[in-house]
């Protein structure tokens, strides 16, 4: 065999990896060249899917990054640590780095490329970001002759399948998580999907790659979907909208050639045109839509998580790194004293993001209020004493009490829109805003 893959973990994905191994045939030739030399695991008492020589199976990871055969090392452990401090050994020691790990790249890497283009190695993440889909080489290669707009995308399976089936089925949030807890959709504890902070950790990547800036993940706004309710998807259908968890990344109207660039970053539910092209992704799908110029729009569709998809990603990496070994286009080659320009990272400074408040949006917003004669016509005033412009102001029905008022506006400085929020809540005829969303 020529070149020696080290696996860092076993679970769901890593079991997608070794089947992948042992079963090449139709696959890239180059994979003939690749073994599967050492894997990692946590306990070894564990019945397994992928059936592997005990001598090549430990639970110590460590001896497994600074082995000097190992070429490769291939993490999909998931979490923060130990995986951050195994990628920084493994590059400290030589190897290059394929992971499939979003949360450790989005929150440290600044130290993982930096330290990799030090030492000359290669840090590749396909799998981090929307699974099976290809999106991060082709934005690394592809694209690079476009300047990049904007990058929009479903990019979490566990919000869009629930949101997908309350739009379906007429049933509450709650209802549907417990279901997607069931199906094995969502975790036990499903706060980094449904709070919106996986699909923040997946844009704040994207975002790096598409603007040629790293993004810091405080700087990304990270709204979720618990405050979505069936009356909202109800409504949003009656107005020609479908509700999506979208993770954006875009340079503003007034910016669009501006180096050093600023930027918009955002994950929030948004009410998305239905006859936009991101509107009927459903259930567990992910897709990213890019606009550039001068290609224009983009669209990469597919599953974004699971055991094949994700593998299938990993393995991509697997190959395009063995290649480069190969082809003796790396940096411990003689003539070849730089990593690769289209695969290593090459930018080292911030993008700037502009805070939420200067976004510029549409808005939906649903108010309960006391029935009272004159109600609409002060929602109105307030708005437009904000400067607040109005699409539509209806008022849908009852719940209990409560009269039901649902606004569209047109295109406000969110900032400006908090404001009119703000004094609509003192009104003694407003009883709640139990809805706010954006409109795409």
């Amino acid at each position: 065999m020529g070149f020696k893959v080290g696996l860092l973990g076993l679970g769901t994905v890593g079991t997608g990896v070794g089947q992948i191994f042992q079963d090449t045939l139709g696959r890239h030739p180059l994979l003939q060249e690749v073994e599967l030399y050492r894997v990692g695991v946590r306990s070894l008492d564990k019945a397994r899917a992928v059936t592997l020589p005990a001598e090549r199976v430990t639970t110590d990871l460590q001896s497994i990054v600074t082995d000097p055969a190992v070429d490769i090392v291939v993490e999909v452990m998931g979490g923060l640590e130990p995986a951050k401090s195994l990628i920084l050994e493994a590059i400290a020691h030589g190897k290059h780095v394929v992971t499939a790990n979003k949360a450790v790249i989005s929150r440290y890497g600044d130290e993982i490329f930096t330290a990799a283009n030090k030492a000359g190695v290669y840090v590749m993440i396909e799998a981090a970001v929307a699974g099976g889909i290809p999106v991060i080489q082709p934005m690394k290669q592809s694209l690079g002759a476009n300047r990049i707009h904007s990058v929009m995308g479903i990019l979490n399976g566990t919000t869009n399948y629930i949101l997908t089936q309350m739009q379906q089925s007429g049933r509450s949030f709650d209802e549907i998580l417990v279901e997607a807890q069931r199906l094995g959709y969502a975790e036990a504890d499903p706060t980094a999907d449904v709070d919106g902070l996986d699909a923040g950790d997946k844009i704040a990547i994207l975002a790096s790659l598409a603007f040629g800036g790293r993004i810091k993940l405080e700087d990304v706004h990270r709204e979720g979907i618990r405050n979505v309710s069936a009356s909202d998807i109800a409504y949003a259908d009656k107005l020609g909208f479908a509700i999506k968890l979208l993770a954006i990344a875009k340079r503003p109207e007034d910016n669009k050639k501006e180096i050093p660039d600023r930027l918009q970053v955002r994950v929030h539910a948004t009410l998305v045109p239905k006859s936009h092209p991101l509107a009927t992704v459903n259930d567990v799908y992910n897709a990213i839509l890019l606009e550039g110029e001068p290609l224009g729009q983009v669209m990469f569709f597919g599953p974004g998580a699971g055991s094949g998809p994700t593998a299938s990603a990993v393995v991509s990496d697997i190959i395009n790194v063995a290649a480069l070994l190969k082809a003796g286009l790396t940096a411990n080659h003689p003539d070849t004293p730089s990593v690769h320009p289209l695969l290593s990272c090459s930018h080292h400074s911030y993008s700037q993001v502009e805070s939420i408040s200067e976004l510029v949006t549409r808005f939906y917003v649903r108010f309960l209020t006391k029935d009272h004669p004159g109600v609409i016509g002060k929602l109105g005033t307030c708005f437009g004493n904000h400067g607040v412009s109005l699409e539509s102001l209806v008022q849908t029905g009852f719940q209990g009490a409560f009269a039901e008022i649902v606004v569209v506006t047109h295109a406000v400085r969110e900032g400006d829109f908090h404001k009119a929020l703000d004094e609509l809540r003192s009104l003694e005829a407003v009883e709640s805003i139990p809805s706010l969303l954006r409109v795409l």
